[in-house]
């Protein structure tokens, strides 16, 4: 074997551990767990009550979602503020980029794929938007149960403090407590409203802060009794027990609703799905008699008017159904 052959292979061996070793640092940098933890904690931070101690504080240049580039670009437009809060209350692992993208690619796949059959371009723009829609009920419905496991652990939260409280703790470390002994998603938002009180962030700023991550009517309440409570005294142990047995109370209240409402929700779910399973049921019995819907002007504008009248009933029925307590 001679020199050159040696050099080749000593430079190729370099070569590829320069390569792994690039590898691993741009996967630590970016896809580690500690990169992810910080910038969920970075994403936390940027959903919540910006007050005057930001503009102190160490994070001089924060975009809503992280350090990537197209998130600070998206961070830049207002009106996605609220959209990328959403995406932090659904505590997904979602970027608003990704969110974006997702959004606009499912809309345009479904617009250009009836378009490309030779549809009408109304069918490509309601498919094109029904498609669009999925991430948002995705996003929605995440958020809508990571909120319900928030709400039925707060009692239980709340307990804790005012037990900690009666035995001579101070509220930091109540929160504390909290913090440490119980389980996400409550444990999770406790831990931020430590560390930010721990770290300088007025109480009343932590606190404001905390609810606006969670949107929580119950949690208000109990930010709301925290605040009065540091202005005009008293007994804060007594006042958490009576929250916790009004959200206690309301989420009984809550569960009774639901299940005497379940036969409504059924009742909505299968006239939704009826049409279109006796549809399909016909078309392949005899495809035929179905055809002259969609060939046919006349059926088509059938189609339209159906499709209408399905959605206004959808909406109603959920209207009907939906009772907030």
């Amino acid at each position: 074997m001679d020199i050159l052959t040696l050099l080749f292979a000593l430079a190729t061996f370099i070569a590829v551990v320069l390569f792994l070793e690039g590898g691993y640092l741009w996967w630590a940098s970016t896809r580690s767990t500690e990169v992810k933890r910080l910038n969920r904690r970075l994403e936390e931070v940027a959903s919540g009550v910006q007050g005057a101690w930001a503009k102190s504080s160490l994070f001089k240049e924060q975009s809503a979602t992280g350090s990537a580039a197209g998130d600070r670009l998206l961070a830049a437009i207002p009106h996605l503020h609220g959209l990328n809060r959403l995406i932090v209350q659904s505590r997904l692992k979602l970027t608003l980029a990704q969110f974006v993208g997702w959004t606009v690619a499912l809309g345009a796949l479904g617009y250009a794929a009836p378009v490309l059959l030779n549809r009408p371009v109304l069918i490509g723009l309601v498919v094109g938007g029904v498609l669009a829609a999925l991430p948002t009920l995705y996003v929605l419905r995440a958020r809508n149960r990571h909120m319900q496991r928030f709400e039925q652990q707060l009692p239980e939260a709340l307990d804790l403090m005012s037990r900690a409280l009666r035995a001579g703790h101070a509220f930091p470390t109540a929160i504390k407590m909290v913090g440490e002994e119980m389980k996400d998603p409550v444990g999770g938002e406790f831990r931020i409203l430590f560390d930010e009180t721990n770290y300088g962030v007025p109480q009343q700023t932590a606190l404001l802060n905390l609810a606006s991550r969670t949107d929580s009517t119950d949690l208000n309440y109990f930010v709301i009794a925290v605040l009065i409570q540091r202005d005009s005294g008293g007994n804060l142990a007594e006042l958490l027990d009576n929250i916790s047995a009004i959200i206690r109370a309301r989420l009984k209240l809550y569960g009774q609703i639901r299940t005497l409402s379940a036969e409504g929700r059924l009742s909505a779910w299968i006239l939704g799905g009826l049409p279109f399973a006796t549809a399909a049921m016909i078309n392949l019995v005899n495809p035929g008699f179905m055809k002259v819907l969609w060939e046919d002007p006349a059926g088509i504008n059938f189609i339209y008017g159906a499709l209408v009248m399905m959605v206004l009933g959808v909406v109603w029925m959920r209207k009907i159904i939906r009772i907030r307590v």
